[in-house]
C-alpha cells in the first residue's frame, strides 16, 4: 500500500521581496526532493496606509483549515497586525499539527532563526572601528516584530559599547518595505542634526530605496554616507552599489523547515531551535568592496529575463484589466477571465467565491433595508469565507471544468485526494478593501513568485469583481426604485405614474392613427363599511382581491391602475363597445368567482363606467378619465343599495 501523501500548509505575506522569496525556494526545493505537496496562503499586506486592506488580504489566512494539514511552516514575522498573528497561532495549536516558526520563535513550535543580536551589532561595529563613524543613522522595522526589535536593540548597544549616545531623532521607524528606506531619506534630511556619515537599515529592500532616494538628493554612496542592509538579497548583491549587508542563509532556512516537519513525522528526535550562521558582508555602498559581484554576461543574461518577463506580465495584466473593465455581469466576467488563465502558465486554476460575494442582490423583503444602508458592514464578510464556496470558473490542465459549490472548510476539492500530483498551490485572497469576495487558487504556476506584477493582477481580478458586484446591484435597486416609482405596493398593479408611463404610447399612437380609446372607471362599493367594520387590514385585503381580478381579466393588452383609494382605471388602445361590455362582464365573473370561494365575511363589488372615444390632439388622456369617472357615478346612482355582509344560507 502507497505511503499517504504529505500536505504542508506554508502560511506568509509577500511573495515578491527578496527574504520570502529566498525561503520559499528553499521550502520548494525541499519539498519536490520529497514529493510534499504544499498549499500556500499568501497576503500582499501592508502596502498602503490603509489597514482596511490589510484586514482583506489577512483574511485569507482564516481559510487554512491546519487540521487537515501534516504540518505548517510560518513566516509569520512579515505579517504586519498582531493579532492576525496570533489567531494564527492559536489555530495551529488547536490543530495539533508540527509547526516551524521562522524568525520568530513561539513556544510549542520548532523555530529557526538567526543570531540577530551578533549581526547587527557586527555591521553597527564595522562602520564604527573601520570607518570611524560616529554619526550613525537607523533605519528599522516595525515595533511588534521580533527581528525588528532585536536588531534595533543591538544598534543601540553598539553605540553605547563604543561611548556614542543614542540619539533618538537619528532613528526612523518603518515596516521593512522599500518605500520606507526613501521616506527614512526624506526624514534624515529634514533633521536639524548634523547628517549622518552612515546608515544602517534592517532590510535591504530599504537599503537599496535609501540609496536610491540619496542619489536624486545629490548624495554620493559611498563617498558622501555610508549603508548597509540586511538579508544580502540578489538584488542588493547586484545593485549599484552593492549594498554591504549581513548574509542569512534564507534557503537553508527554508529546506531545514521543511525537514523539521518531515523529521517529526517520522518520529526522529530533533533539537526545538535552530540558529544558523550569518555573515557580514562589506560591499561598495560602505567603500570596502570586498564582495564579489555576479559574472558580468551571467548578470545580463538573467537581467534580460527579468526584463522579458516584466514586459510580458505587463502586457497581460494591461490586456486583462482592460478587458475584465468592459464587463457588466458575472457571466461576462467569468468569460473574459477565462480567456487569460492560460497566460498564468498554471496546470489548475479556481476562482473561488463567497456565497454572499454579491451581498446587496437579495430576498425583496431586505431590499428595502439594503437601500437605506448600501453599505453597512453587516452586509459582508469580513472574517472567514461563510458556509458554502462558489466555484463560476475552474481550469485543469487546459480544460474548463464543472466544480460545485463546497464547504469552505474544505479550502478546494478534492485538495487531498490520494490520485493527485504533488505540486504547489497558492490560495491569494479576492476582496476590496476589507469586504471579502473569496479567493482563487494557482497550482504549479512561477506567476505567483517570480512576477512583480503578479498582485497587480490579483487586485485588478478583485476590483473588476467588485466593480461588476456594484453594477449588479445597482441594476436591481434601480429595478426596485423604478417600481417604488411605477407600482401601486399595496395592490401590486401600476399606480398612477405607472399607468401615465405605460399609456402614452399607446395613446400618441391612437391620436395619430385616428383609433378608438377606451377608459373604465372602476369604484369599489363599501370599501369604508369594510374598514370600519373589520378594521383596515380587511380593507388592504378587499383592494388586493380587486387588484387581482383586474390583472387576470386584463390580459388583451389592457393597461389597469390603481388610480388612489377604492379607484381603479382601466385603458385600451383601438377598442370596441363589445369589447368592453365583454371586460365588464368578465370582472363582474371573476368577483362573483372571488365571493363564492372567500372565507371573507363580506363580498367585493364595485361601479364600473367606461368611455370610448377618438382622442383628439389637445385632449389630455385625464380629461377622458374624469369622463368615464362621471359615467360610473351614474350607474352607481342607479345601482341599488348594496348589502356587504355574507349571509348565512337557510
Amino acid at each position: 500500500m502507497p505511503e499517504k501523501k504529505i500536505h504542508i500548509a506554508v502560511v506568509v505575506s509577500t511573495l515578491d521581496e527578496g527574504y520570502q522569496s529566498g525561503i520559499l525556494s528553499g521550502i520548494r526545493q525541499h519539498a519536490f526532493a520529497n514529493s510534499i505537496t504544499l498549499e500556500h496562503f499568501v497576503a500582499f499586506g501592508n502596502i498602503g496606509s490603509d489597514l482596511r486592506h490589510d484586514i482583506g488580504e489577512y483574511n485569507i489566512f482564516s481559510l487554512a483549515n491546519f487540521d487537515r494539514f501534516d504540518g505548517v511552516i510560518l513566516v509569520i514575522n512579515t505579517i504586519q497586525i498582531s493579532e492576525c498573528v496570533e489567531q494564527i497561532i492559536e489555530q495551529v495549536r488547536d490543530a495539533g499539527i508540527p509547526a516551524v516558526c521562522i524568525d520568530k520563535d513561539v513556544p510549542g513550535m520548532y523555530s529557526i532563526g538567526i543570531d540577530n543580536e551578533k549581526a547587527m551589532y557586527s555591521m553597527v561595529e564595522h562602520f564604527i572601528a573601520h570607518h570611524g563613524c560616529t554619526r550613525i543613522n537607523y533605519v528599522s522595522g516595525p515595533a511588534d516584530n521580533v527581528e525588528s526589535v532585536t536588531r534595533l536593540k543591538s544598534y543601540k548597544e553598539a553605540l553605547i559599547c563604543h561611548g556614542i549616545p543614542v540619539e533618538e531623532e537619528r532613528i526612523y521607524h518603518g515596516n521593512f518595505v522599500s518605500q520606507d528606506g526613501a521616506a527614512a531619506v526624506k526624514s534624515f534630511l529634514k533633521s536639524p542634526l548634523p547628517f549622518p556619515e552612515a546608515i544602517v537599515c534592517a532590510n535591504d529592500a530599504m537599503a537599496i530605496a535609501a540609496v536610491n532616494a540619496l542619489t536624486k538628493n545629490g548624495v554620493r554612496v559611498p563617498e558622501d554616507v555610508l549603508v548597509s542592509g540586511f538579508d544580502y538579497t540578489y538584488n542588493a548583491r547586484n545593485y549599484a552599489p552593492s549594498m554591504t549587508s549581513v548574509e542569512r542563509p534564507l534557503e537553508r532556512v527554508g529546506q531545514l523547515a521543511c525537514q523539521k516537519i518531515l523529521d517529526h513525522l517520522q518520529g526522529i528526535a530533533q533539537e526545538r531551535t535552530s540558529t544558523l550562521e550569518t555573515r557580514c558582508c562589506f560591499s561598495q555602498s560602505c567603500g570596502c568592496n570586498h564582495a564579489r559581484l555576479m559574472d558580468t554576461d551571467e548578470f545580463k543574461k538573467r537581467n534580460f529575463t527579468v526584463l522579458e518577463s516584466f514586459t510580458n506580465d505587463a502586457s497581460m495584466v494591461s490586456r486583462m484589466s482592460s478587458a475584465l473593465a468592459e464587463c457588466d455581469s458575472l457571466e461576462e466576467f467569468v468569460q473574459s477571465l477565462e480567456h487569460f488563465v492560460p497566460e498564468f502558465n498554471c496546470k489548475e486554476f479556481y476562482l473561488c467565491l463567497c456565497e454572499s460575494w454579491q451581498q446587496g442582490i437579495m430576498s425583496d423583503e431586505a431590499e428595502e433595508n439594503y437601500l437605506m444602508h448600501i453599505l453597512s458592514p453587516h452586509d459582508y464578510i469580513t472574517e472567514g469565507y461563510g458556509g458554502k464556496i462558489l466555484v463560476p470558473l475552474a481550469y485543469k490542465d487546459g480544460e474548463i471544468l464543472h466544480v460545485p459549490s463546497f464547504p469552505a472548510e474544505e479550502m478546494l476539492p478534492g485538495l487531498f485526494d490520494e490520485g493527485n500530483e504533488t505540486g504547489n498551490y497558492y490560495f491569494i485572497p479576492l476582496h476590496f478593501r476589507e469586504r471579502c469576495m473569496g479567493y482563487c487558487v494557482m497550482k504549479d504556476s512561477m506567476f505567483p513568485i517570480t512576477s512583480k506584477l503578479f498582485h497587480n493582477c490579483v487586485l485588478d481580478i478583485a476590483n473588476s469583481l467588485e466593480s461588476v458586484r456594484k453594477i449588479v446591484c445597482l441594476d436591481r435597486v434601480t429595478r426596485k426604485l423604478n417600481k417604488l416609482y411605477t407600482i401601486d405596493t399595496l395592490a401590486d398593479i401600476n399606480n398612477r405614474n405607472g399607468f401615465r408611463i405605460n399609456t402614452q404610447h399607446l395613446y400618441s399612437f391612437c391620436i395619430s392613427a385616428k383609433k378608438p380609446v377606451m377608459l373604465m372607471f372602476l369604484d369599489m362599493d363599501g370599501l369604508k363599511y369594510i374598514n370600519d367594520t373589520f378594521g383596515h387590514k380587511a380593507g388592504d385585503a378587499a383592494i388586493i382581491g380587486m387588484a387581482d381580478v383586474l390583472k387576470t381579466a386584463c390580459t388583451g393588452g389592457e393597461v389597469c391602475c390603481r388610480f388612489g383609494g377604492d379607484e381603479f382605471i382601466v385603458f385600451a388602445a383601438d377598442y370596441t363597445n363589445e369589447q368592453a361590455e365583454k371586460l365588464k362582464k368578465t370582472i363582474q365573473t371573476l368577483l362573483d368567482e372571488k365571493n363564492k370561494t372567500s372565507d371573507a365575511p363580506y363580498t367585493l363589488a364595485v361601479s364600473v363606467g367606461y368611455h370610448i372615444t377618438i382622442p383628439e390632439p389637445e385632449t389630455n388622456l385625464f380629461q377622458l378619465v374624469t369622463i368615464a369617472d362621471k359615467i360610473m357615478y351614474e350607474e352607481k346612482k342607479r345601482r341599488k343599495k348594496s348589502r356587504y355582509l355574507k349571509h348565512e344560507n337557510g
